[in-house]
């Protein structure tokens, strides 16, 4: 039975608690539900095998237990040990302190882009399928690459470190 990884876009420990989401995905049959640190990240294994059924099961069932949902992302822990092993940040040159984030998109983006895309110390690298890999320097106003992806590529992503993907797929 396959592995995933739901990455649940706004989701702080202010605005859902770990256990609840944790609980929340076992009631509704998820297996072996772990939640990785508090940032709406949870790995689980399941009978269904399409992502996007997955994500939308997620965001219903968040619906319909806490009034609320949050965008869910999917991904197999499968693919992200995959992404891992190619270490993508090696491939690019960026300014010491910078970190390396990756955003998971729901559609492969419609327009060609002019890569790297540069601004404010973000640096937008690369996109490979679904997965956008970005540098940041950290910025006096804020997460100012985030901005940059919302602009580049919408609102139909979410964001994590690289730290963050790595403990994902631990799973």
């Amino acid at each position: 039975m396959p592995r995933f990884v739901a990455f649940l876009r706004g989701v702080s420990p202010m605005n859902l608690k770990m256990t609840d989401l944790k609980q929340l995905l076992e009631q509704a049959g998820f297996m072996e539900v772990k939640t990785i640190l508090s940032s709406g990240n949870v790995a689980f294994h399941a009978t269904i095998e399409d992502e996007e059924t997955l994500a939308r099961s997620i965001e219903q069932q968040l619906q319909k237990n806490i009034g609320r949902s949050f965008p869910v992302t999917i991904r197999s822990v499968e693919h992200l040990r995959k992404l891992l092993a190619t270490e993508p940040f090696s491939n690019y040159s960026f300014p010491k302190g910078a970190k390396p984030v990756v955003t998971f998109l729901w559609r492969v983006p419609d327009a060609k882009l002019a890569l790297p895309i540069r601004h404010e110390g973000v640096i937008i690298h690369e996109v490979q399928g679904l997965e956008v890999f970005t540098t940041y320097v950290p910025h006096p106003k804020g997460p100012v690459f985030m901005s940059l992806l919302k602009k580049t590529f919408g609102k139909e992503q979410t964001t994590r470190t690289w730290e963050t993907v790595k403990k994902c797929a631990q799973g």
